[in-house]
This record gives structure tokens, C-alpha cells and sequence, in this order.
């Protein structure tokens, strides 16, 4: 149901009157004053309409305008449309990286298959950011040429950002391709990063129906001995953003948090969005290996609550 202005005015004062009184308790408040804010009604940030967030985007001299104008629209449902998808195609070549990186979250939200292969030349992007961006788009994008990209985007040892090597990990689950599986599987011990692993545990677990944790042996054996290693394959989603509700969200006319619908990727062939064997799902042949994998007694991250 769409929400009127007044709405959305009264909803944000109770927000700010909220922050003060029940945030420092149960860390809910994120408002943010502006720089020169002189009073409570400085908390209160109006969102531009989507013409002035399209001028702020098409602003040739304030890359922070082309930033803010541009995220504006990779955000908001409408952008859909083919004059901001025109939009999104120039600022991911903007000479400005966080303007880049806008473009790209641009195309993953409302691009097409044929955007592929924008997001794959942002994956080598000099700024992490972007490449961060590009990754998660691909999450949300299908296309074959994605796949190689995402593979070296995997590997510790020409991707620094630990967070593009998550996001590439989790995109490659959408592909049941025997060089994507073992680079997934080899990343269980090539990566010291406990996240990466787990990231590329579940794009296992989606393209196999198995799951032998991450040791990289039990899975070595399981895949020397499967005959067909996708007969167990899951359909793929790609991961959204969504949370609970804030304190302060329950109170009349507040807008809901910004969460996303999960679904299949762009281009997602048909025969791919179902699982392979929906009534027969195998069960795992190979017992994982007793006790931990070796040069992983000592955990590189602590444990996730």
C-alpha cells in the first residue's frame, strides 16, 4: 500500500522521538545526524524524488551526487525501466569507484542477462568495492560467461578482498559445472578464511544435495566416486538482505525494514530452477573424515554465536 508523505513525515518524527528514549537500550537507533546538524528535526532525512535522484545521478562535477543519486535508484523497485538501465550502464564505467559501485548494485537489482557481462568486467575492477558489488550481482544474474571470472574471483591467491571471494563462492552455486565444484571444493582448504569456506559449503551443499563439511578429503572422495555429482542438485536463491523489525519500526506509519524477495537469478535456465530429483534426494556415500582437516586445528576466525 503506498505511503502517503504525511505518513512518512509522522513516521520519521516518531522514529527520531523513539531513538532517544528506547535505542541506547536496546541498540536499535541507526539515525545519523548531518554534519551540521543544530536540532532534532537535522535527524530527519527526506529522500529526493526519483527526478531529483536522476539528476543527482546524471550530475557531471559532484561524484558524490552521481553516488548518492544513482544508489537512490539501484534501490527503489521502479528502476526497472529502460532509461535507468541506461543509467546504470554509464555509471558503471563512471571514473568514480564508489559511483562504479552503484552502477553495479544498479544492474544486479533490475539488470538483464545481457548485463552479465558489465558485472564480469567489474569484477576486476581495481576498487574492492566494486568488485564486491559486481560479485553479488552475478549472484543475482546468470550467464555462462560469469563462470571462469567467478572461479579466479575465488582464489586467495589472485583475490585479496575476502568478502569478493565470499560473494563469488556463493554465485557459483547456481552452476552444476565440474570445474565450479572443484574450485569450490579446493577453496575448503585453499582459503583461510573460515567465511569463504562456509560460503562455499553451501553452494556445495546446492549443487550436490551433500554435505561433508569442509573437509576437502571427504568431499575429494565422494566426488571420485559419484557418478553423477549434480543427481542431488537444489535449486538456487540467490541470498537477500532481511532483518527484524527495529523498537521503533512497530510504532503507526513507520516504514517496514527495506527487506528483499529471494528468487531464482536472471537468465536462470528453466530446467535449472527446479531440484534435480525433487522425490529421490540421495544420501550422503562417504562419511566425513574423523577430527579436524589437516592445518585446520586452529581456527582463523572465531567461532559464529
Amino acid at each position: 500500500m503506498p505511503r502517503t508523505a504525511g505518513g512518512i513525515r509522522l513516521g520519521l518524527l516518531v522514529r527520531v522521538a523513539a531513538c532517544p528514549l528506547v535505542g541506547t537500550l536496546v541498540g536499535a537507533c541507526d539515525l545519523q545526524p548531518k554534519p551540521d546538524a543544530k536540532g532534532i528535526f537535522d535527524y530527519i532525512y527526506y529522500e529526493p524524488s526519483p527526478l531529483k535522484a536522476a539528476e543527482m545521478a546524471d550530475n557531471p562535477y559532484d561524484a558524490n551526487d552521481r553516488y548518492r543519486g544513482t544508489l537512490l535508484l539501484a534501490n527503489a523497485s521502479f528502476a526497472g525501466e529502460p532509461v535507468y538501465i541506461a543509467l546504470f550502464e554509464r555509471r558503471i564505467v563512471d571514473e568514480d569507484p564508489s559511483v562504479r559501485s552503484a552502477g553495479a548494485r544498479g544492474l544486479a537489482n533490475h539488470g538483464e542477462p545481457r548485463h552479465v557481462v558489465m558485472l564480469v568486467r567489474a569484477l576486476s575492477d581495481p576498487d574492492a568495492l566494486v568488485r564486491r558489488e559486481a560479485a553479488r550481482g552475478l549472484q543475482r544474474l546468470h550467464g555462462d560467461e560469469a563462470v571462469m571470472p567467478l572461479i579466479q574471483a575465488l582464489k586467495p591467491a589472485s583475490e585479496s578482498d575476502r568478502d569478493v571471494r565470499i560473494a563469488a563462492a556463493t554465485a557459483l552455486g547456481q552452476y552444476p559445472r565440474v570445474e565450479v565444484m572443484d574450485a569450490l571444493i579446493a577453496a575448503l582448504e585453499e582459503d583461510r578464511q573460515l567465511a569463504v569456506n562456509d560460503a562455499a559449503l553451501g553452494s556445495l551443499r546446492t549443487l550436490t544435495g551433500q554435505d561433508f563439511g569442509i573437509s576437502r578429503t571427504a568431499w575429494v572422495q565422494w566426488r571420485q566416486a559419484a557418478t553423477d555429482p549434480f543427481e542431488g542438485r537444489r535449486p538456487y536463491i540467490y541470498p537477500i538482505f532481511k532483518r527484524g523489525k527495529y523498537v521503533y519500526e512497530y510504532f503507526p506509519w513507520v516504514p517496514d525494514p527495506p527487506n528483499e524477495v529471494a528468487g531464482p537469478p536472471v537468465g536462470l535456465p528453466r530446467d535449472l530452477r527446479e531440484p534435480a530429483k525433487p522425490e529421490n534426494l540421495p544420501v550422503p556415500a562417504v562419511e566425513p573424515a574423523p577430527g579436524p582437516t589437516p592445518d585446520r586445528a586452529q581456527p582463523q576466525e572465531p567461532p559464529r554465536p
